[in-house]
């Protein structure tokens, strides 16, 4: 969601704010896709989270790995200290099961938090990016 558009503005900024318009509380596209109700290409999947390839990937792999139970856990700046153990899982999960399977060479795990980080989706995700040498900066 990195494109640019002729006028300049990048869709990831404007489907941040967008979003962030959104209620915290309304049903996701993840949610959706967890409900079954939408497919996804899945990568990995156990009793507490999802993992699959995001539909518009920034590089040869890019993965969303979400817990299953949101538990209103939006944001990773709304992170409540009882859900620790589920922040630790995702970061193994998508550090074991998809960095270091699908980018023996290195991986970015990113993280958008609110409008400014660019989040789109109010449903705690993080994105596994790799295939190819990353830049620095990000954004």
């Amino acid at each position: 969601m990195a494109s640019t558009t002729s006028g300049g503005t990048h869709d990831e900024v404007a489907a941040a704010v967008k979003a962030e318009k959104n209620s915290e509380d309304q049903p996701t596209a993840f949610d959706k896709i967890l409900s079954g109700e939408w497919s996804c290409n899945k990568v990995y999947e156990d009793e507490l989270c999802l993992a699959f390839h995001d539909l518009h990937p920034q590089g040869p792999v890019h993965v969303i790995v979400i817990p299953k139970n949101r538990d209103g856990l939006t944001r990773l700046s709304n992170a409540r200290e009882d859900q620790k153990d589920i922040l630790g899982h995702l970061m193994y999960v998508a550090a074991t099961e998809v960095g270091h399977k699908m980018c023996p060479n290195g991986f970015r795990i990113v993280i958008n938090d609110g409008k400014h980080g660019s989040q789109s989706v109010y449903h705690l995700h993080l994105h596994v990016i790799g295939g190819r040498q990353m830049g620095w900066p990000p954004g």
